[in-house]
């Protein structure tokens, strides 16, 4: 037994020595990222997994390898032949021993890769016609009783380390994913001393007013924004103000100069904030958005990244304690200016109940298309005049919308909207209605879950009502439902929970980095390995959603890219819930894998131009995915200019398609009452039947009503109240019907009692028993 152990030992060492056909690895440059301060970094195992896994080690798919293909078997000629059931039963042998387990342990090899290993290797063994030199010899010396099983063990490592090439390189990728201290990503800004500056305040405060104030004045300075809109709108602005300004955006770029000359100040959207210009003054806008579990990565960059001799966050005030943990690493000090609102704003006393109660200046704040179709309809069969807005529409189409409400002139005094008013827009409401309180939202996990909007969405969206210098200083909010009021004021008498976390998402080189030392991995596996090996500071930070690209990752998996083409075509902006649009994705990445220009005809080709006015709501609809498509195309267009040549043709196009949806959403009515005609025809009828894309009113059930399972089912988005609704209502119609149908049958069963004076006690008996058995 000694001598067994010794042997193993030896062989331990010999194995990290050994080398036996094995081509020489190159040598690897490590990324480490140094760190002036120490954290406790936690590793942020499967954050973003909807069902992570149990073993980070399950991410690692083995490689393929293939079978020893060599003309002339040697070792047959040296060792003479060996049976396929010898072999076998050495293999056997050898994969049950106890010491072999815990050298394969050593190695960095747990249970499931063990047994992915070991099978592997047991398949190259028994498949090859003709096994490598050295390994024939070593079988045929354990046959022989000349050698130990335990000799295999060098070989199957070998053969281990070829399935995983992980085992070789756990310690760089581990030093790869270290994001403990992201602060130091950026020198350049860690080499100046930054001024930062933070305007807390609720909506209509004039925090953002005056930290605007300071970019206008500065010789230079770049405002980063979270929506096309407020960088188009602070694009405008400078420029009429006599500072010339550029705009950069996702899929645009204008100037306030000319194309070759650029100017001083930039309004750009957050994500295409540049770390390596310097600046006088940057202003961050909605710095709460760090926490964001999608987008939460870019405010994080561009607070420790801007070059920026001062520095203007704006937002809520529970966002002041991260930003000071934050500036501790960075050896910075916060800045802090306080504003309070500066018009009234009021929560009456009872709710809207109906649509007749609308007044001028009204907003109705919902959280679907649906129930905006249906009050938008509502609401003009009584004589209104609507505005409506919500996320899906092009920017053209909700300035003009916002236009078309704000215009005292106009007759449109109403508006409907979802929650994309809460940022971008300058409206001026008299009144916020909230149709109801329950958003459908994204966890953590990417799961999707409908609960109760949060504190800071109910503050930011009512906060809208009563705009300084308008119409309507004085602002008022209610609800539709008189349920919901109580809700609603709590929420608003409260604070936004203060900010624990910045998001973090990993960079084009990490993952390149990756893909290096695992070079047969898929971009979307990388990802994986990447989320659950790197170790984070989460007293700090997290990693954000990886959902979305992960989709995009998955399509177009066996398209031939490039590994950095593919990353950029998994970062675009796209709803991953229009099938159309992800289609297009695909056929231009197809496209492009084939070095084919994707020209304006492509584009033309593929989406049905010329396109017309739409006439019902599924061709509206349609209309703005193609929209999303053109987006797309600009978006591509800025990072592949070679592939993508006719940007200028596509935003003419795209602008006139702007102009068609404008004039589509300004008769939505007409387009649902269409929608429905048409769908009537389809079945026959003329009746109301467009559940998929309207829906009537969701009147809440008493709580009572309400069991444990419901509750679940409601949270987890499987169930809505409306759902509940009909199933209650289709309870009742049916309990209804029993009811009815078992008074007929008395009515009947009690004439058929007294026919005659025949009828004898059995008959009797089996009666009354026929009506206990239906009751």
């Amino acid at each position: 037994m000694q001598n067994s152990r010794k042997s193993l030992q030896l062989l331990c060492t010999a194995t990290q020595n050994l080398s036996l056909k094995c081509p020489p690895r190159q040598a690897r440059d490590l990324v480490v990222i140094s760190s002036r301060h120490l954290y406790v970094g936690v590793s942020q195992r499967a954050r973003n997994r909807k069902q992570p896994p149990t073993n980070v080690s399950q991410l690692f798919k083995p490689v393929p390898v293939q079978h020893n293909v060599d003309e002339f078997d040697v070792g047959s000629e040296l060792a003479g032949k060996l049976e396929k059931s010898a072999i076998l039963k050495i293999l056997n042998k050898f994969t049950q021993r106890r010491e072999v387990k815990v050298l394969c342990t050593e190695h960095g090899l747990d249970n499931y890769l063990q047994q992915q290993a070991f099978a592997s290797f047991r398949r190259f063994c028994i498949e090859s016609e003709n096994l490598p030199v050295d390994l024939h010899i070593t079988f045929s010396d354990i046959f022989n009783g000349a050698g130990h099983v335990d000799d295999i063990f060098p070989y199957f490592i070998r053969h281990a380390k070829t399935i995983f090439p992980h085992l070789d390189c756990m310690d760089d990728l581990k030093k790869i994913s270290d994001l403990r201290t992201p602060a130091n990503w950026y020198p350049s800004a860690r080499a100046i001393t930054r001024k930062i500056v933070f305007h807390a305040g609720p909506t209509n405060s004039g925090k953002t007013y005056h930290a605007m104030e300071r970019f206008l004045n500065a010789k230079s300075g770049v405002y980063c924004g979270p929506l096309k809109l407020l960088a188009t709108e602070v694009f405008n602005k400078s420029n009429e103000k006599g500072t010339p300004c550029d705009l950069v955006t996702g899929e645009e770029r204008k100037y306030g100069i000319n194309e070759n000359t650029p100017a001083a100040h930039v309004a750009c959207t957050v994500e295409m904030t540049s770390v390596n210009t310097p600046y006088e003054v940057a202003v961050i806008d909605e710095i709460q958005q760090l926490k964001d579990p999608q987008r939460g990565w870019a405010w994080t960059r561009a607070f420790l990244g801007l070059i920026a001799e001062e520095v203007h966050v704006c937002g809520e005030a529970g966002s002041l304690e991260l930003l000071e943990k934050i500036c501790e690493t960075t050896n910075e000090t916060v800045e802090v200016h306080n504003y309070t609102r500066l018009t009234e704003l009021t929560i009456e006393d009872s709710a809207l109940v109906t649509l007749d109660n609308v007044q001028p200046g009204d907003c109705i704040v919902c959280f679907s298309k649906n129930d905006i179709y249906t009050v938008s309809r509502e609401i003009e069969a009584r004589g209104k005049e609507v505005a409506v807005i919500y996320g899906g529409l092009p920017p053209g189409t909700k300035l003009a919308q916002a236009a078309k409400f704000n215009d005292p002139e106009n007759s449109c005094k109403v508006m409907v909207a979802t929650d994309a008013i809460g940022m971008g827009l300058n409206l001026s409401i008299r009144r916020i209605i909230f149709y109801s309180l329950v958003k459908p939202s994204m966890n953590e996990k990417g799961e999707r879950e409908i609960d109760t909007i949060s504190v800071s969405s109910a503050l930011q969206i009512a906060g809208r009502a009563g705009r300084f210098r308008t119409q309507w200083e004085h602002g008022y909010v209610t609800t539709f439902k008189s349920d919901d009021l109580p809700t609603l004021r709590k929420l608003l008498s409260q604070t936004p929970d203060p900010l624990k976390q910045a998001g973090l998402h990993p960079t084009a080189d990490q993952i390149e980095l990756y893909a290096y030392h695992l070079p047969n991995s898929t971009l979307s596996n990388l990802m994986d390995i990447f989320v659950n090996l790197c170790t984070v500071d989460d007293s700090l930070y997290f990693m954000c959603n990886i959902e979305d690209f992960k989709f995009l990752a998955e399509m177009i998996q066996h398209v031939p890219l490039p590994l950095r083409a593919r990353y950029v075509f998994c970062c675009a902006p796209i709803n991953r819930k229009m099938p159309f649009v992800c289609s297009m994705f695909l056929k231009i990445a197809r496209q492009y894998s084939r070095s084919e220009p994707i020209t304006f005809d492509f584009i033309k080709k593929n989406c049905g131009w010329p396109l017309s006015l739409p006439k019902t709501i599924v061709d509206l609809v349609h209309l703005e995915a193609v929209f999303d498509v053109m987006d797309l195309y600009l978006w591509l267009s800025y990072r592949f200019m070679d592939i993508f040549p006719e940007a200028a043709s596509v935003r003419a196009a795209q602008a006139e398609l702007d102009e068609i949806i404008q004039q589509g959403v300004f008769q939505i009515t007409k387009l649902l009452k269409n929608t429905e005609a048409n769908q009537g025809t389809a079945n026959g009828d003329t009746t109301y039947n467009m559940r998929r894309i309207v829906q009537t009113k969701e009147p809440r059930l008493p709580s009572t009503s309400r069991g444990r399972l419901t509750d679940r089912l409601i949270s987890q988005g499987l169930l809505t109240p409306g759902m509940l609704s009909e199933l209650r209502k289709e309870w009742d119609a049916q309990q209804q019907a029993l009811k009815h149908k078992e008074q007929n049958q008395d009515n009947q069963s009690k004439t058929d009692e007294f026919p005659n004076d025949s009828d004898d006690d059995d008959s009797t008996y089996n009666k009354n028993m026929r009506k206990k058995r239906r009751k």
